[in-house]
């Protein structure tokens, strides 16, 4: 892995998720962060990070009511 000095640095991307995505879908995901970072900031794609994080839904609460517990909806 190579770390090079950055003059311009890009920014680090943190993104959080419920677990159980496939490695296909993070890496749709991470080349579309990328993409847009690099339309919008103008720079090399190289220089964005992007750190993803899988979240149980029982570490996960929204409203007082953690994500586990939630009644499904449908």
């Amino acid at each position: 892995m190579r770390f090079a000095s950055r003059s311009n640095p890009m920014p680090t991307i943190r993104v959080e998720l419920f677990e159980g995505r496939t490695p296909e879908q993070k890496k749709n995901l991470v080349k579309a962060l990328t993409a847009a970072c690099v339309e919008a900031l103008g720079s090399n794609p190289e220089s964005v990070d992007i750190l993803l994080f899988d979240v149980k839904p029982s570490d996960w609460a929204t409203g007082g009511e953690l994500w586990s517990e939630k009644k499904k909806q449908g």
